[in-house]
């Protein structure tokens, strides 16, 4: 599933207007950025978490031309499969 076919979706089951999913999907997302971006934490209980960690500057090789490189400080979100989520795609 894309974004766009998560707005089609949300529109359909909630009898929405296409702009009106769209606005509700892009207000969700940009909650969910913004936090991160405070390295704030989000929980979806059954679903998942994402966290934002946080990585060091290290020695790094270019694969074209074998030279060491450094790589600067940087942070990447996480997600963690929560457990029921977990279950549901396991489960037979």
């Amino acid at each position: 599933m894309n974004k766009s076919s998560l707005i089609e979706a949300l529109g359909k089951k909630e009898n929405l207007a296409e702009k009106t999913a769209s606005e509700i999907v892009n207000l969700i997302f940009k909650g969910f950025t913004d936090e991160l971006k405070k390295d704030g934490r989000i929980e979806i209980r059954g679903f998942g978490s994402f966290v934002v960690r946080s990585y060091g500057a290290y020695t790094g090789r270019n694969p074209k031309t074998g030279r060491n490189i450094q790589v600067t400080p940087k942070k990447l979100p996480f997600f963690k499969v929560g457990k029921e989520l977990k279950e549901i795609v396991n489960k037979d």
